[in-house]
């Protein structure tokens, strides 16, 4: 009979990265406690150290999202103010 692989929240993995980050218990004995392989504990702690910059980079990706979508509304005007100019100069030609 086949096992199916535990699957852990976002605050747990967070929860077990952090104390292996704290250094106050060693891999092992994080891994035991929790029942988890010490390779587990120590991926989670690579990636949490790892993206752990990118927590306080929210502000500027916000500012990012909001440049994006005011950009995209720019370019949707354009395009109408374009397609209307091109209808005005067929419409010119017929009355000239």
């Amino acid at each position: 009979m086949t096992q199916k692989r535990k699957q852990y929240s976002k605050q747990f993995k967070f929860k077990v990265a952090l104390e292996a980050a704290k250094g106050v218990k060693t891999t092992n004995q994080i891994a035991s406690e929790y029942g988890l392989h010490p390779n587990q504990v120590s991926d989670w702690k690579k990636q949490l150290l790892a993206e752990g910059p990118e927590l306080f980079n929210r502000r500027a990706s916000r500012e990012q999202r909001e440049q994006a979508a005011q950009e995209a509304e720019l370019y949707e005007q354009i395009g109408r103010l374009k397609m209307e100019l091109e209808w005005l100069k067929k419409k010119a030609t017929q009355f000239s």
